[in-house]
């Protein structure tokens, strides 16, 4: 079943229960709020999740760990997210892991920007948990 049919939050949040509890989420953001938000989402769904406050701990994290997904803010302190999501793309075993990008700019050229850093999709703040779902069962589906 493709994740663009389920009509409900239950019915999103029941599918990454049964499909994808065992997945490991790293969010990479420097705000403590968007940070708290998007855990209690993900934690929600069963989702495991490790917080990276900045581009330059999320590429550590990654070396170390890993990560099924990657949600990658764009301006964070240190290493924006443009570089952070290159540098873990070139990590051994992440060619493939899907990185989204959360961000508040909403425009196309900044969505082209994050297609030229090697990020797989986007995904406008401020994040609606059917959105934030939908894209997560969508790249953990193709990963299976």
């Amino acid at each position: 079943m493709e994740a663009d049919n389920f009509k409900s939050h239950d019915s999103l949040v029941q599918a990454l229960h049964e499909r994808h509890s065992h997945a490991r989420l790293m969010l990479a953001d420097d705000s403590a709020t968007n940070q708290k938000v998007t855990e209690l989402m993900l934690r929600a769904a069963g989702l495991s999740l490790d917080v990276a406050p900045d581009g330059a701990q999320a590429v550590e994290m990654a070396q170390e760990t890993h990560y099924d997904l990657v949600l990658m803010d764009l301006e964070m302190p240190k290493m924006d997210g443009y570089t952070a999501a290159r540098t873990i793309r070139s990590l051994p075993g992440y060619a493939h892991t899907p990185i989204l990008a959360l961000t508040a700019h909403v425009f196309p050229k900044n969505r082209q920007a994050c297609l030229e850093a090697k990020m797989d999709d986007f995904i406008t703040k401020p994040v609606r948990p059917a959105t934030l779902y939908t894209a997560i069962l969508k790249w953990l589906d193709k990963q299976d």
